[in-house]
């Protein structure tokens, strides 16, 4: 099945299905709403398709460094934020990107990040993925993620309810490191930050192992390796900046994806009833809109939706869209609970490991780092808590 050489296998279905959502999808925004709705639900695409073909879970190199010390994973971050801080600083700092107005995802350092990414980092073990790991296994055909990612949405709602009183806490106004520094002071500073940690795993990994982790051979070679999959991790993280970076040229900001889920959950409300604009989150004139609006006139939203069109596409051309709905009753579990912590946890920090660790640490934000520190000790005491839902042995074997 990867030999060299090998065509592509029938996208059935689900690949055509997806191949015309994404078509018809940017056709029917760009008439609507504009070009830029239409290229931006297409680099949702192409980001679902580089999530599912590099397999770039963020959930799962940090299991698998907590459990078994192997920090390839992480290294890789490392040089996906890298690659971000050298592409974002000097447009951030000097306001325009190719003529456009832009400005990064910089918030509040304080004690509902602490909290918030404590509890998502729980729910990243529990739940099976991340935000962008939740998206693009549930659109490559992981029914077990579809439950986490429902209630990954009931949990952003019931963020929202008490939004106001975790960002009445202590914190530190928002800032990011390239305002103090200028943007080349602020790449050193990443740059080191970043090269720290690097070296941190190189020595965990060789005083634990010996040698150091080397990526698998993949069964698939020449060109058909980029349409199939899977693709090197590097590769992946490349893919992810260049897209991220295009997001913030087209919509003025990085990429995010957890308020769509909190825009989601109140939409949902209001056709049952509730009325979310009781709550200060949905006060706000930028959340108000949003409520008031489309949910295709949503920049996220509409990039979600892509993502989960792409990793459709992607998993149909690897010939691995094969749902299953036999889910153990503790897995069924641990997605309920995972999912309304990665949402409520998600929407009280200020985002998630896309919109808070990668585009927050991107942009330079200082909440964007605490996230980050946070998150990793709630994943620590997430992996703890596996065995018990999963009747799994001390693994590192990754799920997203």
């Amino acid at each position: 099945m990867g030999r060299p050489g090998m065509g592509l296998p029938p996208l059935g279905a689900p690949g055509v299905g997806a191949l015309v959502a994404l078509a018809l999808g940017t056709v029917g925004l760009t008439l609507t709403y504009g070009p830029a709705q239409g290229a931006l639900f297409l680099i949702g695409g192409a980001l679902g398709l580089s999530l599912y073909h590099a397999a770039f879970g963020f959930t799962s190199a940090w299991r698998v460094f907590i459990l078994d010390g192997r920090g390839r994973g992480l290294r890789v971050q490392m040089l996906l934020l890298a690659m971000a801080v050298l592409l974002f600083f000097p447009a951030l700092s000097s306001g325009t990107l190719f003529g456009n107005e832009v400005r990064g995802l910089v918030s509040p350092a304080g004690l509902g990040v602490i909290a918030g990414a404590f509890i998502f980092g729980i729910g990243m073990q529990l739940g099976g993925g991340c935000a962008s790991g939740t998206l693009f296994t549930a659109g490559g055909g992981n029914a077990r993620m579809l439950i986490t990612l429902v209630f990954f949405i009931v949990g952003s709602l019931l963020g929202t309810v008490h939004f106001d009183w975790w960002a009445s806490l202590p914190s530190l106004e928002p800032m990011a490191l390239w305002q103090p520094f200028g943007a080349w002071g602020g790449i050193a500073l990443s740059l080191a930050i970043f090269g720290a940690i690097a070296l941190m795993t190189l020595r965990v990994e060789r005083r634990r192992h010996g040698t150091l982790e080397q990526a698998p051979d993949s069964p698939v070679h020449g060109a058909a390796r980029w349409l199939r999959g899977p693709w090197p991790l590097v590769a992946g993280a490349v893919a992810l900046v260049v897209l991220n970076f295009l997001t913030l040229a087209i919509s003025g900001r990085p990429w995010g994806i957890t308020a769509a889920f909190a825009l989601w959950g109140a939409k949902i409300a209001q056709l049952v009833g509730i009325d979310p604009t009781a709550w200060g989150y949905w006060q706000r004139p930028a959340n108000a809109q949003a409520l008031q609006s489309s949910i295709f006139a949503d920049i996220t939203t509409i990039m979600n939706f892509g993502i989960i069109a792409g990793a459709m596409l992607a998993a149909s051309l690897a010939g691995r869209f094969a749902p299953s709905l036999r889910i153990p009753l503790r897995s069924v579990i641990a997605a309920v609970v995972g999912g309304l912590m990665l949402g409520y946890g998600a929407r009280i920090a200020y985002g998630c490991n896309i919109g808070a660790y990668f585009s927050g640490i991107a942009s330079g934000s200082l909440h964007g780092y605490l996230w980050a520190v946070a998150a990793f000790a709630g994943n620590i005491l997430g992996v703890k808590l596996r065995p018990w839902f999963f009747m799994e042995r001390r693994t590192s074997r990754a799920d997203g």
